[in-house]
């Protein structure tokens, strides 16, 4: 769809009706937006895989959301979107460029490792014994947050509630364990 066939004035009008609380006139408008948005987004980033684009495509619309407020109805819509679309296809070819430094192309790399034998099952169970053994010398507020976090899996916020501890303690207590853990099983 090309910005030729888009009713420029029935999207201001639909901004201004959104920004009056209109409901209905801001899921018009905002369903109206991205098939537009996803042309315009695909002739830029020319080969971006589909699901980059639709990424693109959520943060433009998330960014009209949260700068409705700043749209004067008394101008014309496009050029208020367009300033839009282009500083996310800034932020976003910014954000591809940073990945791609950090990237590491490797060309042929072999499934396994033959150095590394795998560990036998008397192994494994000695190593847990281990960590158990070390996990019972932590004082007692750290083995409670490594066992809630780590082992159980709770969030902070639950664990928190279940402990009446604070989530800045428990982040504390367990990053204190986790060093003492790796410094015992470091040193067996």
């Amino acid at each position: 769809m090309g910005t030729s066939s888009v009713d420029e004035a029935r999207l201001g009008q639909l901004m201004a009706r959104a920004q009056a609380g209109d409901r209905d006139a801001y899921r018009t408008l905002l369903e109206t937006l991205a098939p537009l948005l996803r042309g315009l987004v695909a002739a830029r980033r020319r080969g971006a895989a589909s699901d980059e684009v639709e990424d693109l495509v959520q943060e433009i619309l998330l960014s009209v959301h949260v700068s409705m407020a700043s749209y004067d109805p008394a101008r014309p819509f496009l050029p208020w979107l367009f300033a839009i679309l282009r500083n996310r296809l800034a932020d976003g070819a910014r954000r591809y460029a940073r990945k791609k430094a950090r990237e590491v192309q490797v060309d042929d790399m072999d499934v396994t490792f033959a150095a590394a034998a795998p560990k036998s099952l008397a192994e494994g169970l000695e190593d847990a014994g281990a960590l158990q053994q070390a996990l019972q010398r932590l004082p007692p507020g750290q083995r409670q947050a490594i066992e809630l976090l780590k082992l159980r899996e709770m969030s902070l916020k639950e664990a928190s509630r279940h402990t009446g501890t604070s989530e800045g303690a428990l982040k504390v207590a367990t990053h204190r364990a986790m060093a003492s853990l790796r410094r015992v099983l470091a040193g067996r």
